[in-house]
């Protein structure tokens, strides 16, 4: 079989292959397809209820503490995925049997949500539905690497499903998410007339946050049909019992914080790992907001599309984050994505009842999550012994969706409803002025005190994505 020439990184590493196989080819296998799939409905289903939740929990009476509590179920079982129901999961069960069962309980959870208005019973369920979804994030990883034969070059598209289908959970809600009534009482006339009363009469006010409840019912479905889905799915047989090595991977990868420049892209990756989160605890309802009120008055059958116009972004941002980080280097690159948080929080700050503007900077959110987080899992990779990069891994997603989400789901509804609004009035300016200036904190003291070596210390040499200058 006929070997692809190579080009050579700056560490000699074997690079990206000079014929790349294009997407179309890397799709035309049924496998594939069928992991694509998976992908999609994998992360439509988290799509669908996580951006307008904010939004809801205040329209049932709950307090902010308990807001709190609901919304921290997802990092809660996050943190617990890490240290014991992925590897549980893992050594005991087939894969797609795992997906199926945890989809179908997950998925009953979820439309229990639907009708339900009463904190413990919420909590309980959205709990429930969290420590059974969280793990199937990484098996659904797991069955994908187990049945692509090039990691490096077929995850990328078979992954890009789950992006796809986080938009495509956006846009049922144009549909959903309107006022039948006023459309009625239009009397549109034809379909070109009707679909333009349906799209121009979103739900606003009391009405919309009522409705919210149908995103529960969307994810709920979704999960149902992702377990009946998943039998379809090839065969993955549990995996052995990890060696003693891997056992304290954990261990070696925690000794690793002791070198400076690791442990201050982990405080930083905590830091913007809140501000994600404090998009998705404010954006939702700051889009809803009238503006009289002091906000854009976005109609509520377009909040989730406009959101889902960061994501569209992500996936092109992704397309040239290898060669931003060939020519800026890991510092500068991720330093551009804290900044993408300063911009866009601090045009909602100044230019909240500004549409066009407060609908443009959401493309910044592909910028704020491909020139940092993104990054940082391959600064990871490259930088990590190869015996405690999969733990090293976790460590940082301990930050992402851990940590930094827990403290976000405190701080931001007490911020919302006990410091910045007054007599049913929200100060946006003054709110979103906060996570404006600490993104500029961030990026400053990423700026001047992370300062890993120019040649990473890690076994294997630099892949080929991560080949960029320490500078």
């Amino acid at each position: 079989m006929r070997r692809e020439r190579c080009k050579r990184g700056r560490a000699g590493a074997c690079s990206v292959p000079e014929r790349q196989p294009k997407l179309a080819a890397l799709m035309s296998s049924p496998v594939r397809l069928k992991l694509f799939g998976m992908m999609v409905l994998e992360f439509a289903i988290w799509g669908a209820w996580l951006p307008l939740i904010y939004s809801y929990l205040p329209s049932l009476g709950f307090s902010p503490l308990q807001q709190s509590w609901i919304l921290n179920a997802f990092p809660l079982a996050a943190i617990v995925g890490m240290f014991f129901s992925n590897q549980f999961a893992d050594r005991n069960f087939a894969a797609e049997r795992f997906l199926a069962f945890s989809h179908l309980v997950g998925g009953l959870a979820m439309l229990g949500l639907a009708f339900t208005k009463s904190f413990w019973p919420f909590f309980l369920l959205m709990l429930v539905h969290c420590l059974l979804y969280v793990p199937t994030i990484s098996i659904c990883n797991s069955i994908a690497f187990a049945h692509i034969k090039d990691p490096q070059r077929e995850f990328g598209p078979v992954r890009m499903g789950g992006t796809i289908g986080w938009v495509l959970a956006a846009w049922p809600f144009t549909f959903i998410l309107v006022d039948w009534e006023a459309v009625r009482a239009a009397q549109p006339k034809g379909w070109i007339e009707w679909l333009s009363t349906v799209l121009g009469h979103g739900l606003t006010g009391p009405e919309l946050f009522q409705a919210i409840r149908s995103t529960f019912i969307v994810a709920g479905v979704t999960s149902l049909v992702l377990a009946a889905y998943s039998l379809t799915l090839p065969h993955t047989p549990p995996k052995k019992a990890a060696e003693t090595a891997d056992r304290l991977a954990w261990l070696k990868a925690m000794r690793l914080l002791r070198k400076p420049y690791v442990l201050v892209l982990w405080l930083v990756t905590f830091v913007d790992a809140f501000l994600l989160y404090a998009y998705f605890n404010w954006t939702g309802l700051f889009l809803a907001t009238e503006p009289q009120q002091g906000g854009p008055g976005i109609p509520g059958n377009w909040i989730m599309p406009v959101m889902s116009i960061g994501q569209v972004m992500e996936i092109l941002t992704m397309l040239i984050l290898g060669v931003t980080l060939k020519r800026l280097g890991w510092r500068t690159t991720m330093v551009l994505g804290i900044l993408g948080h300063t911009a866009r929080f601090a045009v909602y700050a100044f230019f909240p009842q500004n549409q066009v503007f407060i609908i443009l900077v959401q493309m910044l959110h592909g910028i704020c999550y491909a020139f940092f987080f993104a990054t940082v899992y391959i600064f990871v990779d490259a930088y990590f012994p190869k015996d405690s990069r999969a733990s090293a891994q976790g460590l940082f997603n301990m930050m992402i969706f851990g940590f930094g989400n827990i403290a976000a789901n405190f701080v931001c509804p007490w911020l919302r409803q006990e410091v910045f609004t007054r007599d049913g009035l929200t100060d946006y300016r003054a709110m979103f002025l906060v996570p404006t200036v600490i993104s500029v904190l961030a990026a400053g003291a990423l700026a001047l005190l992370f300062r890993p070596p120019a040649v990473p210390p890690a076994e294997e040499a630099t892949p080929p994505e991560a080949a960029g200058r320490a500078t």
